[in-house]
């Protein structure tokens, strides 16, 4: 078996939390995981665009040191575990890492190891920014409108994982529980899974949303929900938001109800609008009343549908960044998996990468970095510059490799 040190650059200087706030020097050490399939190749990509676009905001103040932890098969070949406790101690004791794409089987196998991280951290709030950059194709006729950004429940609902076969002796269980306890009955040849909704991650999530809308200037933040139909999950999900959000953010927030009651409708300076829509009318909400929505926090199985819905109104899952937070810890990574089929052949788009990272970037409060990167895909996509993805949808437009994108990005900064 091979072996592997994790070993970060000498002048590598550790992420602390100093205050209850996460304090970053200029050489930060930011672990990186190349991931599966195609990974290696977008991670590479990511990080030459993240080193150029650094070393042009902060003329060589600032710099990050880069240091592998691995995950994936190539940790199952080296520790023979796809997820080495060593691995998680890194990030537990550096804070911030970014990822390319692991492998999760479908049915059978191991669980999913984004899910893993994400639970074994505690990384309870998936974000996921959609915006539109020029030249992208859409399928929208105003794509210019979109801008919302995802707060996903990292932890509970179907990510508990509780759920059992049908033909298990613990399916019958609760079967015949249900049925002599409440009188529920339910079919013999039912599969049965559980979702918890708690009030204390339901509200941190929504803390969480709250305050990136306040510390953004965002319009609003929107709790979606199936609260019609499930009242004492989803339903108490929208509930302990608004109550969150009147408790610990009374003077920055008017309620959409508040708002047509006291305000005529109008929004009063400096304040953010808090509302709720049912999971299903959203979803017709965002491409018929876009520019009504902001930021939007709900549970992991509606986020999950949502945020892919609305890459997919501004160009895809190649173009799909992804953070995964808790307190103090996060772990990036692009929504895309690991397209094996194209994996080596220096044809994969990177750009979901490097959006990881620029928004890995925001983190750590290097606005100016991220900036000169959400510019420099802006310019290199409207001058038609691009992967095989979009240059597929794009006439007369010969598609650049991943390497040859990435260059033309580099120069774009």
């Amino acid at each position: 078996m091979a072996s592997f040190e994790i070993r970060p650059p000498e002048w590598g200087e550790k992420i602390t939390v100093q205050d209850g706030k996460l304090h970053v020097p200029d050489h930060p050490i930011i672990l990186y995981i190349e991931g599966d399939g195609i990974g290696p190749e977008v991670v590479t990509s990511m990080r030459r665009v993240l080193d150029a676009a650094v070393e042009k905001a902060y003329g060589g103040k600032r710099k990050i040191a880069w240091t592998e932890i691995l995950a994936g098969e190539k940790a199952g070949q080296v520790y023979g575990s796809v997820l080495p406790e060593e691995t998680l101690e890194a990030i537990r004791e550096y804070y911030v890492g970014i990822k390319g794409p692991l492998t999760t089987p479908v049915a059978g196998g191991y669980r999913s190891l984004n899910v893993a991280i994400r639970k074994a951290l505690d990384l309870y709030a998936c974000v996921r920014p959609s915006r539109y950059f020029t030249g992208v194709p859409s399928p929208m006729k105003r794509p210019e409108l979109v801008d919302m950004i995802v707060f996903r429940e990292n932890i509970e609902d179907v990510y508990a994982g509780i759920e059992w076969p049908w033909d298990s002796e613990e399916a019958e269980k609760v079967r015949e529980f249900l049925y002599r306890e409440f009188g529920i009955e339910i079919r013999k040849d039912s599969g049965i899974g559980i979702k918890p909704i708690s009030a204390f991650r339901s509200k941190r999530l929504v803390r969480k949303a709250i305050q990136y809308a306040i510390d953004r200037k965002k319009p609003s933040v929107t709790l979606v929900h199936k609260g019609n139909i499930m009242k004492y999950t989803e339903g108490a999900f929208r509930d302990w938001g608004y109550e969150l959000a009147k408790e610990e953010f009374r003077d920055y927030i008017v309620t959409e109800q508040e708002l047509w009651e006291e305000y005529n409708g109008q929004v009063p300076e400096g304040k953010i609008v808090i509302k709720d829509r049912i999971a299903d009318n959203m979803f017709q909400q965002i491409q018929t009343r876009t520019a009504e929505y902001s930021v939007i926090a709900t549970m992991n199985l509606n986020g999950d549908y949502l945020s892919d819905a609305i890459s997919a109104m501004v160009g895809g899952l190649g173009i799909a960044p992804g953070g995964n937070i808790g307190d103090y810890h996060a772990m990036f990574e692009p929504v895309h998996g690991t397209a094996p089929k194209y994996a080596g052949k220096n044809v994969i788009n990177p750009t979901a990468e490097i959006l990881s990272g620029a928004l890995m970037l925001e983190y750590l409060k290097w606005f100016e970095a991220a900036d000169l990167i959400y510019a420099a895909v802006e310019k290199t996509i409207s001058s038609k510059k691009v992967t095989q993805d979009l240059a597929r949808h794009m006439e007369g437009v010969k598609p650049l490799s991943t390497t040859e994108y990435t260059d033309a990005l580099i120069e774009n900064l």
